[in-house]
């Protein structure tokens, strides 16, 4: 067990605290669509969803939220229950650990017991907490938890004819633990016998898939609810077309059913019901009034007001397109080597954050088409039009052109275009608009000029509303393309090569020429192909393949001249190693301070220097928000500083200290201030900088104490001297300069100890 620095908190006051890997800097963009347990308290409703936990207050409106951006440590809640008397929340995930929510803070538990010899699916099925104690359900049988201690008792290892039995859910009433199995309503009262599956016995017979308690018992398969004290029990009067949920409080028992709510007395007499038109996960009935608890719309009430935190459809995503202060999120992904779509089971398609709100297109909600948007990108010149790329072997394939209505509040498709002679050949990838408002794109296995289905470019000519095409003549597989310098850049993830089109500035292709990096220009020996590229402030290409980083020096001035690139070279413990050798590298992106930001996959995040020869920073999974350590994306605001981090399990956003940087100063901020001991023990952060400033840091009598010279538009001071020793408390002068002392800027830091 592994307990994080605690919040300090008070549940359901809200107020967190940073935590080992969440802090104010970080935010998420997930979805809370996708209710599966509700709960109240103290007047608030507390809603745990796939990525993170809401909490509404009826009596407000209030809405706030909990994730792993400021307070939980994973992401895909399988499983939640709280106890309002102790105040204790308990979070189940589908990796098999848990977050503890106490008073005192959240501690995160991952040791929890696994049966000798099981294989099988980690994933928390069901929490049930009674007392002090919870009875957490598992794939292999259940296991006991004490909660006041953070640590388990005994576990029941279920084992039926020689092979595991899942419990799908389990309660504990008066001492006896009760099991819902595929073979029926186990039970065994909480004793030394306990964890022998052979002295429990069968309360009743049946596949069973649901069971919740209070005063009474309830438990129930897909079409009826039983519900008793442990012994005897009745049915309810109702039949039901698939039970969802049931929940029992000390006056009713509650039955979501697939589109239904219904309440019923402890006695079994129906006291109302609440139908929707959406499938749901869970109901619960608090002050006479139902809330349902649905798959993709938070929570509804009998007045059909959706109740949740904004944030998209859902929260698989891929990557993220940004616009002024909108965004477009795709959803699609490729499996064997970025050759094969690998569609969503949700079918789903692109996210809209129009700058205040977030919209999904009814379009993908409502056609039977199949979806793999891999791109989606909006017209610099008219952002109501807006492009995507749907690539997927059926008929929907090809480029789509739709128009947002802002009144409507959606979009409507205006016209598909076709990218190939049939499903497998023509498969639309990644758009890019140039600074002339000229729209371009990639396409796998294109199919024309009787080649067998090489790597492609396309070009939209707006007199004619159609694409035009340019067959690469190498490769098959392409990756997103990058404008930059009157270049067309194009990764090829299936070949050890980088395609460079010199477009000329238009959107005609029959006169592009068309350019390679091949891999004996110094890519890495082992590579079998490049993933993403992306261009310096100092016009150097950075370029990531699936076995390290090249650098293509004046790319530009080189690519027609037999170009050679070159690794990075750094040194450690004085011997030199190349920067990411044979790591695959998802995406590069470059901020306004030519910091460099690059995932691997698998590896996280490094935030690095202008060279890449020092890592500044380094996300994870383990030490940050990230939901995973393969971030498909990412993408920085040079306006706000805003770094988003996309992932197939949902985005979220670190506030960097990078905004655009010039040659002279911006507003120069600086944070926190003053800079209080007992509260913060960190770096002084100063940001607003020149691309490259001369520092200098004097106390209130004019003694220099520190100098530095800061690129890149931030600076982090220690808050030491120049003898490595920490300043006294005082008021310290910072006095700046750019490079050719044209522009100057000041600022006071105060200091607590």
């Amino acid at each position: 067990m592994k307990k994080i620095l605690p919040l300090l908190l008070y549940f359901f006051s809200l107020n967190f605290s940073a935590q080992k890997i969440s802090s104010a800097k970080w935010s998420d963009l997930f979805s809370y669509n996708n209710v599966l347990a509700i709960r109240e308290d103290s007047g608030k409703l507390i809603a745990a969803t796939e990525n993170g936990i809401f909490f509404y207050t009826p009596a407000t409106g209030e809405i706030t939220k909990l994730s792993k951006a400021n307070g939980l440590h994973e992401v895909k809640i399988s499983a939640f229950d709280y106890n309002p008397a102790t105040k204790f929340g308990l979070v189940g995930y589908k990796n098999g650990s848990l977050d503890v929510i106490t008073p005192e803070g959240i501690t995160y538990v991952v040791d929890i017991p696994i049966a000798t010899g099981y294989s099988g699916d980690k994933k928390i099925n069901h929490i049930s907490i009674t007392g002090n104690l919870a009875v957490i359900s598992v794939g292999y049988g259940v296991s006991v938890f004490r909660l006041d201690k953070k640590e388990f008792g005994d576990s029941a290892f279920f084992i039926n004819s020689g092979t595991y039995q899942a419990s799908r859910e389990a309660v504990i009433k008066d001492n006896i633990v009760y099991a819902a199995t595929s073979t029926g309503l186990k039970k065994h009262e909480m004793n030394v016998t306990f964890p022998i599956y052979t002295t429990w016995e069968t309360a009743a017979g049946g596949d069973f898939t649901q069971i919740a308690k209070g005063d009474i018992l309830a438990y129930a398969n897909t079409n009826m609810v039983k519900y008793g004290d442990g012994s005897t029990f009745s049915t309810l009067p109702q039949r039901f077309s698939n039970v969802q949920d049931v929940v029992v409080t000390a006056q009713n028992i509650i039955v979501a059913d697939l589109n239904a709510v219904s309440v019923f007395g402890i006695t079994g007499n129906l006291i109302k019901s609440y139908s929707t038109a959406e499938q749901l996960n869970t109901g619960f009935f608090y002050f006479s009034k139902i809330y349902a608890g649905t798959k993709v719309s938070g929570i509804l009430n009998e007045n059909g007001d959706v109740l949740k935190p904004d944030g998209p459809y859902d929260n698989t995503s891929y990557k993220i397109s940004l616009l002024d202060d909108k965004l477009y999120v795709s959803t699609g992904n490729r499996t064997n080597r970025y050759n094969d779509a690998s569609p969503n089971a949700k079918n789903l398609g692109f996210y809209y954050f129009t700058g205040s709100e977030w919209i999904y297109p009814t379009f993908f909600v409502n056609s039977s088409l199949g979806f793999n948007v891999m791109d989606v990108v909006a017209n610099p010149s008219d952002m109501t039009e807006v492009f995507f790329t749907n690539y997927i072997p059926t008929g929907s394939q090809g480029v789509y052109r739709m128009k947002y209505d802002p009144s409507r509040k959606d979009f409507e498709v205006k016209k598909v275009y076709t990218t190939g002679k049939d499903f497998y050949h023509g498969r639309p990838l990644g758009l890019a608009y140039d600074k002339k408002n000229n729209l371009f794109g990639t396409v796998a296995y294109l199919d024309i000029e009787n080649t067998a289905g090489n790597s492609g470019m396309m070009a939209y000519d707006k007199s004619s509303d159609s694409f035009s095409y340019k067959t690469l003549k190498m490769g098959t597989g392409v990756q997103k393309p990058l404008i930059s310098d009157g270049y067309i850049w194009i990764p090829l993830p299936r070949d050890a090569a980088l395609a460079a089109v010199n477009y000329k500035g238009t959107s005609s292709v029959l006169d592009d020429d068309i350019y390679f990096v091949r891999k004996t220009a110094g890519l890495p020996a082992s590579s079998e192909g490049i993933i993403s590229v992306a261009m310096d402030r100092s016009g150097d290409l950075w370029i990531g393949t699936d076995s390290g980083v090249r650098i293509l020096s004046s790319a530009v001035s080189n690519i027609q001249n037999d170009p050679s690139v070159n690794p990075i070279i750094i040194e450690e413990n004085s011997v030199g190693e190349e920067l990411f050798r044979d790591s695959s590298i998802l995406q590069i992106e470059v901020d306004s301070g030519n910091q460099k930001w690059i995932s691997i996959s698998e590896g996280g995040v490094f935030y690095l220097n202008s060279t890449g020869e020092k890592t500044i920073n380094r996300f994870t999974k383990e030490n940050s928000p990230l939901p995973t350590n393969s971030v498909t994306d990412i993408k920085v605001d040079s306006k706000t500083g805003k770094v988003y981090f996309v992932t197939l399990d949902g985005v979220v956003v670190y506030q960097g200290d990078v905004l655009e940087v010039t040659e002279n100063f911006g507003d120069v901020l600086v944070y926190p201030n003053p800079v209080v001991y007992a509260q913060y023990k960190g770096n002084v952060r100063i940001r607003g900088l020149a691309a490259k400033t001369n520092i200098r840091i004097t106390d209130a009598a004019g003694n220099l104490v520190h100098q530095a010279v800061a690129r890149g538009g931030s600076y982090e001071w220690n808050l030491t001297n120049h003898r490595g020793v920490r300043v006294a408390s005082g008021i310290y002068f910072v006095l700046m300069t750019n490079e050719d002392g044209t522009d100057t800027a000041t600022a006071k830091i105060a200091v607590v100890n």
